[in-house]
């Protein structure tokens, strides 16, 4: 008896965190992301507080630098640390991840924040916004820096299903292109699922 209390308690504590599964688009750009609760896997960390996941971009030069063979697909593992800050609605983490592309890696460190516009009587709504940065000493091969910003903005219109819409930039830079190496900049729109 106390076995199975003690599993539905854990069970109960699980299913505050939450999975998630992110597909955007644009006229050429394609973009898929997943990130799993760790706190669903191991009772000892706290629900929907840390993630590990991927993400895959596949990116066409119209949004980058016109140097064609740079813009292979970009893949990327990330692990994200995160905490609610009081009641004020705003999430704030830390984050690390692992990016590679054509004769590209690096391993990029960065924030990212979260606030719940106190509007949810109408419907829920939520601004998204991160920064990731990995300067020559934690890039490998040919690259020579690698930096991101994103911001988004998204209105939750069914349970735990999303409607987002936002911005990236993505920098590859490499040792062997003077200039700044765009990756990728553009607006996108997609879904968001939570489970």
């Amino acid at each position: 008896m106390l076995k199975k209390l003690a599993f539905m308690a854990i069970f109960a504590v699980s299913a505050f965190g939450m999975h998630s599964v992110e597909v955007n688009i644009n006229d050429t750009d394609l973009e898929i992301s997943a990130k799993m609760d760790l706190g669903q896997f191991n009772y000892n960390v706290e629900p929907n507080t840390t993630f590990m996941g991927f993400r895959i971009v596949d990116a066409d030069d119209t949004h980058g630098s016109k140097n064609g063979y740079k813009n292979d697909p970009y893949y990327e593992a990330n692990f994200l640390m995160k905490k609610p800050l009081s009641r004020s609605g705003l999430s704030v983490g830390m984050g690390v991840k692992f990016n590679y592309t054509t004769d590209f890696s690096s391993v990029p460190l960065g924030l990212e924040a979260t606030y719940k516009i106190p509007a949810a009587a109408f419907v829920p709504m939520y601004l998204n916004g991160s920064v990731y940065y990995g300067p020559r000493v934690l890039s490998f091969g040919t690259a020579d820096r690698y930096y991101e910003y994103r911001i988004s903005y998204d209105i939750e219109l069914i349970d735990n299903g999303r409607v987002t819409i936002g911005y990236r930039s993505m920098h590859t830079n490499y040792e062997d292109v003077r200039d700044d190496y765009l990756y990728n900049q553009a607006l996108y729109f997609g879904f968001k699922f939570f489970f």
